[in-house]
């Protein structure tokens, strides 16, 4: 969430709310551990302001902070965006 906002916030886009919801699977690991091996987001993001992104710009904008996120590239887990 912290990357898509400052990615938005350097294109002068402004977000009036913010929402996830989180769905991660609990399940065994290669190993037999139990780990958390899918994480999938489901942002839901309002925009205020005179200019909003179009759906496709908004997908892009997901994708473009999903590559750059440190949590989603320090973790073993698989992690999907599904924007809203």
């Amino acid at each position: 969430m912290l990357t898509f906002l400052a990615i938005v916030a350097r294109k002068k886009l402004v977000v009036d709310a913010y929402h996830d919801e989180a769905v991660g699977v609990l399940e065994k690991d290669p190993g037999g551990w139990l780990a958390i091996t899918r994480a999938a987001l489901r942002p839901r993001v309002w925009f205020g302001g005179e200019v909003r992104p179009t759906p496709e710009e908004l997908r892009q904008l997901h994708d473009q902070a999903h590559h750059a996120c440190f949590i989603a590239n320090s973790v073993k887990t698989e992690v999907i965006v599904e924007p809203q």
